[in-house]
């Protein structure tokens, strides 16, 4: 993908593209003008004081997704209508997967809503893009209550319009809250601040979702930052996809240092999305590339991974799409079942142990030369040297700060297994515990001077450090 200035355009590759291919765009304010009209018999909308800075009670941790001790695992283009079955939901959760955004044509309340039934069985959750009213105000609209504004909607009555979008949906368990925007230029900013508010203040039991484009350097930090202080959402988002046809995207590392220390200074959680599809200038990953680019979000302190795309969309779109981990026709491809054995037997067992953590320091040993903005290896309380291979550490801390580290060390090779030698600061560290993930517990590795590890291509290992 190309490097974009983060007030510029958006890339030329992105999921908004996909919804107006779709045809979410062409006739959106028109049912826009429908939804007013309902959300009106339904009554008087509440009082709203400075949308964009009422976030209601509720924190990060306690709402779908974000909150409580899974790991939030998702996915972008799923079953289109006609493929909205018990059956094809079934196979998503069968695959690992913990929750899905519309998409594909299914962009009005029918087809929302029996998306939702759909998950309801399979024990999925679901964020909801494209209502249309959700649609009319953040891409069309300006929230304010000076009537001069051309194109503008009072707080009240946008107020009213998400009162309507929330209740097509709210009577489905499976329904986590609204993607409300994907992709936000900066001059959105002010009115995907008002919807997230709004959304919060109604239904502070749901999640409003936005996810931002990529960028890099100084001013993609800007930009991240003025999300952060106009929007104030309840996480940040960004998609990149590095597994390029030649080679890996060594700006992905420094997209995810700008997005760690956003994440750090807001207390926010941090979400990514990985590269799962083939399309122009983009390779079809493998089954090692998907697992890499989760274990180096991870590194940088992820929350929450989801899949672009999980469908394959139809190639008639344009991007040139080859492959995803359904065809377009629906048969699984082989990234199905890497999807499947990543999500299930690594991403869902090691994310349950992380997500709690803070990250404490990412830092690339033997990694010559550096990619840009990557930390190198310098030795510490826990660790002394780095010897071997190319790879990433990253260190993370609990809440209580108790001096227990955790240890995610990641073969930096998404190709080829990697063996690293770390030095043990014994003065500092009383016992080492590898985590087991398929025992979902951590075994005993004693009192080491060193650990040797052995990592598969694009594969980590978690250890926990006990303070001496």
């Amino acid at each position: 993908m190309s490097e974009q200035h983060p007030s510029s355009a958006p890339h030329p590759l992105n999921r908004r593209t996909l919804l107006q291919a779709a045809g979410i765009g062409a006739g959106v304010l028109a049912a826009s003008g429908a939804a007013a009209a309902r959300a009106t018999a339904a009554g008087p909308a509440a009082a709203l004081t400075s949308p964009t800075r009422q976030t209601g009670s509720v924190s990060s941790a306690d709402l779908p997704l974000t909150g409580g001790p899974d790991f939030p695992i998702g996915l972008f283009w799923p079953p289109h209508p006609f493929q909205t079955t018990a059956e094809r939901y079934q196979e998503i959760a069968d695959a690992g997967f913990t929750f899905l955004i519309t998409g594909n044509y299914q962009f009005d309340e029918q087809s929302g809503g029996y998306a939702l039934a759909m998950a309801d069985q399979a024990g999925l959750k679901v964020l909801i893009a494209g209502d249309p009213r959700v649609e009319a105000i953040a891409h069309y609209l300006t929230v304010t209550d000076d009537r001069s504004v051309p194109s503008s909607l009072t707080t009240a009555d946008t107020a009213s319009w998400v009162r309507a979008a929330l209740g097509s949906y709210t009577g489905h368990p499976s329904f986590a809250g609204f993607n409300v925007y994907d992709e936000p230029a900066q001059d959105r900013f002010p009115t995907v601040g008002a919807l997230t508010a709004t959304v919060r203040t109604l239904a502070p039991d749901l999640l409003p979702y936005s996810n931002l484009w990529p960028g890099n350097g100084a001013a993609y930090a800007a930009f991240v930052q003025d999300y952060i202080d106009t929007v104030r959402p309840p996480l940040i988002s960004f998609d990149r996809y590095p597994i390029l046809a030649d080679g890996i995207d060594l700006n992905y590392f420094d997209n995810w240092a700008v997005f760690r220390e956003s994440s750090l200074r807001s207390g926010l959680p941090a979400w990514t999305y990985i590269q799962s599809v083939g399309f122009d200038g983009h390779r079809v990953p493998t089954a090692t590339q998907l697992a890499w680019q989760a274990n180096i979000s991870l590194a940088y302190g992820c929350k929450g991974i989801q899949y672009f795309t999980y469908w394959t969309p139809d190639p008639a779109r344009g991007e040139g799409f080859t492959q995803a981990l359904i065809t377009t026709d629906g048969k699984r491809t082989p990234l199905y079942a890497a999807a499947k054995a990543l999500n299930r037997d690594w991403l869902q067992p090691v994310g349950r142990q992380l997500k709690p953590l803070v990250s404490q320091s990412v830092q690339h040993a033997n990694d010559t030369p550096l990619p840009p903005s990557a930390a190198p290896f310098t030795p510490g309380e826990q660790l002394t040297s780095a010897t071997g291979d190319p790879c990433v550490l990253a260190l993370f801390r609990n809440s209580e700060d108790d001096g227990t580290r955790y240890l995610l060390a990641v073969n930096r090779d998404p190709d080829a297994p990697a063996r690293i030698q770390l030095g043990i600061d014994r003065a500092h560290v009383r016992a080492v515990a590898r985590f087991v993930p398929a025992e979902n517990t951590y075994r005993d590795a004693g009192r080491p001077a060193e650990l040797d590890l052995a990592l598969p291509a694009g594969g980590a290992a978690l250890h926990r450090l006990s303070p001496a």
